[in-house]
């Protein structure tokens, strides 16, 4: 096996988590309840499949512009102007493979040997491996979890070094659930400006939002939109995970950096795919606020049933498809825990440790990977298995 190879495998080890443990599950009739993958419940909208399949039948399966369509790089960029506040140039849109393309396309492109990137703790373990065949070092810098994981600037400032050359978002937050406020953004952009660090910010989750929670992307920020990759996709949003497409935009001093690494290893993503996903960008609103109408019925259900098992505690998420509930009073360290809800439930949930040791003492819930009925019997099994400890 090649260095690389192995990089690689290592990376990916890194990655699975609970999944892996509940994979490796053969006995026969097991009734298995997966609440640890990031996985949609909901079909894709029908205007979007058959945009998509109608643009088979027309005969869209050659090549396509290496950056993506343009008439779908034109309509992101109205909807990023629109909806993010930023006036991007289609030449500065990138259409890839889902946001864990942009993400490692990203990082490929910018982070050189020795440089540091910063995560915020508890951290999206998939930047680990793509910073480790860049080359780059992971540094961590912890959110404040006695105020609700929010971002605290010491503790970043802390963390910068001479090397630092990176900062890792993700906003509205995995795994914590949390949308970050104007204040919060501004003193990590103030930051950024003052370092001179890269921000790339994982904006995937940016339309699932909760209790009139509003998101900002801090490229929109001043100061903030010529250093920053804004990352997003139709993954969460329009249950769009199989069809592996999103986007990126970025100021043309990186894009041909990152058009380096994506004219490399897919070329261009499908063509008939991003006709799919100019339905879902130019289609009515009413089809995503059904959509996330449907997160927030889960939610309700997931975080009122949580707070009424013994030694369990959990914030409302503002965002996101997860609750990120407090077990650390069990005494049980997270991982294990996590096994051990596995083993005598059946129901599959991540350790908080799997986001870094600030995640210690949570497991992490995804409330958007069931149907109601499946989340309200693993609530029921959850609810017997706290109340046996």
């Amino acid at each position: 096996m090649s260095y690389l190879a192995r990089r690689i495998t290592q990376g990916r080890k890194k990655s699975y988590g609970m999944f892996a443990k509940a994979a490796a599950i053969t006995e026969p009739g097991r009734d298995l309840i997966h609440m640890e993958l990031g996985s949609p419940h909901a079909d894709t909208p029908l205007p979007v499949k058959q945009a998509t399949i109608d643009a088979l039948l027309a005969g869209n399966v050659h090549y396509s512009h290496f950056q993506g369509l343009p008439r779908l790089r034109a309509a992101l960029a109205d909807k990023l102007r629109v909806k993010n506040g930023l006036d991007v140039d289609v030449s500065e849109i990138v259409v890839t493979n889902g946001l864990t393309h942009a993400s490692y396309a990203s990082i490929m492109a910018l982070v050189d040997p020795g440089d540091e990137v910063i995560l915020l703790e508890p951290y999206y373990p998939q930047h680990l491996g793509k910073i480790d065949l860049a080359g780059g070092k992971a540094v961590f810098a912890e959110l404040d979890a006695a105020n609700n994981f929010s971002i605290d600037p010491k503790r970043i400032e802390a963390k910068i070094t001479p090397t630092s050359k990176m900062l890792c978002l993700v906003n509205p937050c995995n795994p914590t659930g949390r949308v970050y406020s104007r204040a919060e953004l501004e003193a990590l952009a103030e930051i950024a400006i003052r370092h001179d660090l890269v921000v790339i910010s994982d904006e995937v989750y940016e339309e699932i939002l909760f209790d009139g929670a509003s998101h900002i992307s801090i490229a929109s920020l001043p100061g903030m939109r010529e250093r920053t990759v804004s990352m997003f996709a139709f993954t969460k949003s329009f249950a769009m995970d199989g069809w592996r497409i999103g986007y990126l935009a970025a100021p043309k001093a990186m894009i041909e950096g990152i058009l380096t690494i994506t004219t490399n290893d897919v070329t261009h993503v499908n063509t008939f795919i991003q006709e799919g996903a100019l339905a879902a960008v130019t289609g009515p609103d009413g089809i995503l606020a059904k959509l996330v109408h449907e997160d927030k019925t889960k939610r309700d259900l997931v975080v009122s049933r949580l707070n009424q098992m013994a030694g369990v505690t959990c914030e409302w998420p503002e965002g996101t498809i997860y609750a990120f509930p407090r077990t650390a009073e069990l005494g049980l360290p997270s991982q294990e825990l996590a096994e051990l809800i596995l083993e005598k439930t059946g129901v599959v949930v991540e350790a908080g440790s799997f986001y870094g040791s600030a995640g210690e003492g949570h497991l992490r819930v995804c409330f958007g990977s069931q149907s109601i009925e499946r989340i309200s019997e693993a609530m029921d099994r959850l609810q017997r298995f706290f109340g046996s400890l």
